[in-house]
């Protein structure tokens, strides 16, 4: 099917279109050298993946703040390898991983051909939860910066998605309609039910390749997203 009322398309930034998973390993290496910080980089970011979807989760509930998720996602995943680092030094590879995190800028296959097919036909625009001060550095480094007609930030609007508030916000700032709106994005909860409960259509890019309700419109590859679009 089509969506033929559409005239925005609303993107997330990490792992919809740049290639969080790949970047970020990239980073830790970087940082791990500098510090001398003897892991597996393969057996920490195995340990470090759940924590940090975990601590997302929890950062989107305002259940943590922006500096308890830098560092105790980092300081849990070194407990989970029984490898000391000091808190002094965590803190250091804090600061440190959010410096280095917008030098790699690989993005996700079949990016930047989705979005020079969608450009001449949609106004897009790109509403994220990351911060602000690395998100604007990702997109203006990889190159796509020049595709995009908005960027909304959770740190802009004061809320993070699923919050009905930072949808009201971009669309206002887009000047769209809701009806005219769409949402894509890896996130059941933060991407697709949120945008849903806002009265938008939504997409998902199903990302990890999991199973989800056939009641929401999904693409495992960038490339599908021609059926809809």
């Amino acid at each position: 099917m089509k969506f033929s009322n559409i005239r925005h398309i609303f993107f997330d930034l990490d792992h919809t279109l740049w290639d969080f998973d790949r970047n970020s390993g990239l980073a830790f290496n970087s940082i791990f050298e500098k510090h001398k910080i003897k892991v597996r980089l393969e057996e920490f970011l195995a340990i470090y993946a759940p924590i940090n979807a975990n601590y997302w989760k929890l950062y989107r509930e305002d259940r943590v703040t922006q500096e308890d998720l830098r560092y105790g996602r980092l300081k849990d995943s070194f407990k989970g390898m029984k490898v000391n680092v000091s808190d002094a030094q965590i803190k250091q590879l804090s600061i440190d991983y959010i410096e280095h995190l917008p030098q790699n800028n690989y993005l996700l296959s079949g990016a930047v051909e989705i979005l020079e097919y969608l450009q001449p036909l949609y106004k897009l625009h790109i509403i994220t939860n990351g911060f602000k001060e690395v998100q604007h550095k990702k997109l203006e480094s990889s190159g796509i910066l020049k595709y995009f007609t908005t960027i909304t930030t959770s740190e802009d609007v004061g809320v993070k998605k699923p919050n009905r508030k930072i949808f009201e916000v971009a669309l206002n700032s887009a000047s769209a309609k809701v009806d005219e709106s769409i949402m894509i994005g890896d996130n059941l909860e933060a991407d697709i039910l949120g945008a849903k409960d806002f009265g938008m259509q939504a997409i998902l890019y199903n990302y990890y390749k999991t199973e989800f309700s056939t009641d929401h419109h999904q693409v495992m590859e960038m490339k599908e997203l021609t059926r809809f679009l």
